[in-house]
């Protein structure tokens, strides 16, 4: 792969508004300032959006680093778009070898896509990573996934007035018609519901819970058995999640990393198992929201960030929280017995989130052709504020 690729000019009448006479270089990330520059770009971008979150660098850093578990079965690549000394743009792009051996499908990723609004920086990045993964033997590319499917995944379309909640993405409206543009069309919508936590379920549902109420026994994690609670937790979610769309398993280590901020960052009643007659069927997880805890920190834990995010999460609390993982096992789905167990794992959840001063519950991402559990979210007062979208593009 040569150093870095210079792109010629589209004619002005083609250009975005941004384009200037520096020539445009697009440069694989290599060297400390150019992983500086990738991770710094959406400071300016955003700069006037009062909706963006500049999130914590420390933990960007991380998720990049060759630490992150991700990387010890997929390829990666990132690039930054350069005009003279400015950084106008970046992306990657990402094979996983996982993703390959489930569906044979020669599929490949791009991500972390953030630009100024130029048409020729969009193309000039998209061009790049295509290339890259044809050299890798792909023949489609999806995205954008932050790495992957159990990451940040899909653009955001509609919802761009209200902050994203923990591990979900922003982006600005002009996004889209600028992927589009490269020739990727969508191929799923993500969506993100809205809940009050004092809400009230329907008296039929209500009906349904009292019925199975005495086979039910719902718990959070325990201290002690965390370790056995968190593979009960990876086995439910395996399976109830393993016939949707573009599932993918987590590893044992990346598994175990989610344990690990499990315990850092989510009280353990923040977490449900339902068992029914002693036997693990379904389970729900919900985060505070962090992002709401470190909107005033510019990205940095230092030199008293830190002391601000831990009273924000331990002490004075955080109004928001987010759903992330929820499943009920595959032989349940489908049935009264499986939209029961569903509402009451959310039902049980009320308690604990406002005893610590939550107020609203985002339960996210959820398929848009998923009826059953939009359905029920929706029964109990979920609005659908947020949509995601995933593009995909045939590689020729």
């Amino acid at each position: 792969m040569p150093a870095s690729t210079r792109f010629r000019e589209p004619s002005a009448a083609t250009a975005g508004a941004t384009s200037s006479s520096a020539p445009l270089e697009i440069v694989p990330v290599r060297t400390e300032n150019e992983r500086r520059r990738f991770l710094r770009l959406p400071w300016s971008l955003y700069a006037d959006d009062p909706a963006w979150i500049p999130p914590l660098l420390l933990e960007r850093k991380e998720h990049l680093s060759k630490r992150n578990p991700f990387f010890r079965h997929a390829s990666f690549q990132s690039w930054i778009a350069l005009r003279g000394s400015e950084t106008v743009g970046r992306i990657s792009a990402q094979v996983d070898r996982l993703h390959l051996e489930r569906y044979d499908d020669r599929t490949g990723f791009f991500g972390l896509i953030e630009a100024q609004d130029d048409p020729a920086v969009f193309r000039a990045l998209f061009d790049t990573a295509q290339n890259w993964l044809r050299e890798q033997g792909m023949r489609r590319v999806m995205g954008p996934f932050n790495l992957s499917i159990n990451d940040e995944c899909g653009l955001l379309v509609e919802g761009f007035d209200t902050p994203p909640m923990i591990m979900m993405g922003h982006a600005l409206p002009y996004y889209s018609s600028r992927i589009e543009e490269q020739g990727f069309t969508g191929i799923q919508d993500l969506l993100a519901y809205r809940i009050k936590s004092d809400f009230a379920a329907p008296r039929h549902l209500d009906r349904l819970s009292s019925r199975v109420a005495q086979h039910v026994h719902l718990r959070p994690l325990r201290r002690r058995q965390f370790a056995e609670d968190l593979a009960i937790v990876k086995d439910i979610f395996e399976d109830a999640w393993s016939n949707n769309w573009g599932f993918l398993p987590f590893t044992v280590e990346e598994f175990a990393e989610l344990g690990r901020n499990l315990k850092l960052l989510v009280p353990l009643d923040y977490v449900r198992i339902a068992e029914i007659d002693g036997e693990p069927a379904a389970m729900m997880v919900l985060f505070p929201n962090l992002n709401e805890a470190i909107r005033d920190l510019a990205g940095r834990l230092l030199p008293f960030g830190w002391l601000k995010l831990l009273w924000r999460l331990k002490v004075s609390g955080v109004k928001s929280g987010r759903v992330p993982l929820m499943g009920v096992r595959r032989r349940f789905q489908g049935g009264r017995l499986g939209a029961t167990l569903a509402l009451m794992m959310i039902t049980s959840l009320q308690t604990p989130a406002r005893k610590h001063g939550m107020e609203d519950v985002e339960m996210s991402w959820i398929l848009e052709t998923n009826k059953g559990v939009r359905n029920i979210i929706e029964s109990i007062g979920g609005i659908p504020y947020k949509r995601y979208r995933i593009y995909q593009k045939e590689l020729f």
